[in-house]
């Protein structure tokens, strides 16, 4: 192990350059998805005819894949059916729409566990359908499903990962080249790595503890 030689300033900038990258497609992901899946999460709580059906086939479908098969469709597939999109967007819509699904049952959940009598005093206040929803259910909702949607973004961060299959440099990849160049970077390639994402994984958990000891 040269932990020297790894750790030395060209070695980490080539990481930290990769970690910037994995921040970006996060960051995007993770706003992509929530507006994603509170989209898809409302219709189905709303059982619009057909509509909810709907929706609820595809986002069923999409749980029940792998994500590292979504993010090589988008990425690989697509290109050979003249459809490209540039890797870095690949990840992102890649993230967006599995992370999107899986969100859209948290904001369900969420949607559900709203008491049915603050809606009926909302109703009778003269609200309407939608005016209830945007006005009283969905804030409420959003309360109550911010630490299980927090510990989503956590494994969202934790897949960019996966977009290594697709080449795009963010930091797993940017690790696996520079232990490609010694066998003895190796080992302080991958501790570097850890350190980076269990901080910026960390600090999410810190907020996510935050809003649940609000709730209480």
């Amino acid at each position: 192990m040269d932990f020297i030689g790894a750790y030395s300033w060209p070695n980490l900038r080539y990481l930290l350059q990769g970690f910037w990258i994995t921040v970006q497609v996060a960051g995007l992901s993770i706003l992509f998805s929530f507006i994603i899946g509170t989209v898809l999460g409302t219709v189905r709580y709303a059982r619009v005819a057909f509509v909810s059906r709907t929706v609820a086939i595809l986002v069923d479908a999409i749980r029940n894949l792998p994500l590292l098969l979504i993010i090589f469709f988008i990425g690989m597939i697509l290109p050979q059916a003249g459809i490209r999109i540039p890797t870095f967007w690949a990840a992102v819509v890649g993230l967006s729409i599995f992370e999107g699904a899986m969100i859209s049952e948290i904001v369900r959940s969420g949607l559900v566990s709203v008491d049915k009598g603050q809606i009926e005093a909302a109703r009778a206040s003269g609200l309407s359908y939608m005016q209830t929803l945007r006005h009283v259910i969905l804030p409420l909702a959003l309360r109550r499903m911010s630490p299980p949607m927090v510990s989503q973004f956590i494994s969202l961060i934790k897949d960019t990962s996966l977009a290594i299959i697709i080449s795009l440099p963010e930091l797993m990849r940017n690790v696996k080249i520079l232990s490609g160049s010694s066998f003895s970077y190796v080992i302080p390639a991958l501790v570097f790595a850890s350190l980076l994402y269990f901080t910026l994984n960390y600090s999410l958990s810190l907020v996510a503890k935050r809003l649940e000891a609000r709730q209480i």
